[in-house]
Formats: C-alpha cells, sequence, structure tokens
C-alpha cells in the first residue's frame, strides 16, 4: 500500500527484498506527468508500466535512473496506477528486445579519438575493437537527439569521460563514448562524447512507422567492417 506524504507531489513506499529494505519514490513534477526513481532497474519498470496499457498513460519516457509517465489531459491517476508504481520491480526480467547487428567502420577519419581512448585503456586499436565488438549492448534510453541511444553494457575498460571542448560538429552515425555509455548520433551536429567508428544506417527517419531505429530494451552487437 501506497503510503503518501503529499498526495500532489510524492509517493513513498517501502519495499523488503530479502533483509533490505527499498524504497519506490514516485513524484508529481507538473499537472499531467509524473516521475518514478528506478536506479538500476529503468528498463524493467518501463517494462512492466508499458505492459500494464493502462488508459490513463499517454505517454512513458525511461531516462538515466528514471521513467517519467505522462498522463492523458483530464485523467486522474487510477488505483491500478498507484499499485504499479508502489511496486518494487528491481527483481523483474527486463525485455529481452530486438536483437540488431551493427556494422561499424572503426578509426581514422570515423572513428577519430579512437587510437587516444586504446592508448589511455592500455590497449593496441584491435583490441580496443575487439573489447567494443565483443559485447551485447541494450538500449536504456533516448536523448539528446532524436532517437539518439544510450547504449549500457560498455567494458569498464573503455569508460572515458567526455571530452573537455565539445566538437562543432560530429557527423551522422558516428559511433561514441561517454562516460560508461556508449551512443550513436542520429544526425550530425555539436557533440562531446569521443568518437570511435561510424555506421552506416538511418537511426532515425520520422517517416517510418517507427521512427527511432533503435527503442528502450532493444540488444545492438557491434560487427567490425
Amino acid at each position: 500500500m501506497t503510503q503518501d506524504f503529499d498526495h500532489s507531489f510524492s509517493g513513498l513506499s517501502p519495499q523488503k527484498t530479502g533483509q533490505r529494505t527499498t524504497a519506490v519514490i514516485w513524484r508529481w513534477v507538473s499537472e499531467r506527468g509524473v516521475r518514478l526513481e528506478t536506479g538500476e532497474a529503468t528498463l524493467a519498470r518501463y517494462t512492466a508500466l508499458a505492459g500494464l496499457e493502462l488508459p490513463e498513460i499517454e505517454d512513458l519516457i525511461p531516462a538515466d535512473g528514471n521513467v517519467l509517465l505522462i498522463l492523458r489531459r483530464g485523467a486522474a491517476m487510477s488505483a491500478d496506477l498507484r499499485q504499479a508504481l508502489s511496486l518494487d520491480a528491481a527483481s523483474r526480467p527486463e525485455s529481452s528486445g530486438t536483437l540488431h547487428q551493427i556494422t561499424v567502420e572503426y578509426g581514422g577519419a570515423a572513428g577519430l579519438d579512437l587510437d587516444e581512448l586504446a592508448q589511455q585503456a592500455g590497449m593496441d586499436r584491435a583490441a580496443y575493437i575487439h573489447s567494443h565488438s565483443a559485447v551485447e549492448y541494450r538500449v536504456a534510453f533516448l536523448g539528446f537527439q532524436p532517437g539518439f541511444p544510450y547504449l549500457r553494457g560498455l567494458p569498464a575498460a573503455l569508460h572515458a569521460p567526455r571530452r573537455a571542448s565539445p566538437r562543432v560538429r560530429v557527423a551522422a552515425g558516428s559511433v561514441a563514448i561517454g562516460g560508461g555509455y556508449c551512443g550513436i548520433y542520429p544526425t550530425s551536429g555539436p557533440g562531446g562524447w569521443h568518437l570511435v567508428g561510424r555506421v552506416d544506417v538511418s537511426m532515425f527517419d520520422p517517416q517510418r512507422a517507427a521512427p527511432a531505429l533503435l527503442l528502450p530494451g532493444d540488444r545492438v552487437r557491434f560487427v567490425a567492417a
């Protein structure tokens, strides 16, 4: 049962996981927006809420550590939604998602920062490319540009802070690393992530039935060209 400290702003529900107690927190952020803190369980919570197909929900937007729910105009939060918000979904399996195999041209003009990143990681170019392409990534959420995927699963040895000075223009299709995420730029524009390669696929097309090629929960395997 959800205990609301302030019905107009937040909800807090204690949940026991083994010997540990966790708190499920949600908060009104506008008249129609509800922000649910999810931590590492963002995809699990997003998948669970989407699967309910509750009529009052207009949109669900996963982000880094939270999910934003947009209610339909004039709709009230149902008892089913309140119950769903109070559940601890950290132990729920994430959706398998669609697997995408994407060919990457690594290094050179396509990946201007690859050699420097490899040196920082204590690897040669071949070892770095192998490490980057040997794992399966999962789309955590979309943001920054329409269709820009934030991919989780980057090996810890390849993590790198964002560039101190962002580039004025990054080419569309650029595969880049920022912190613990890997991403792909759908369109050209400014960017502060390190470039390791480029793909020749359309990441976002507003004319498609599903404009974004990759959706939250999808899986990605990179293949070196």
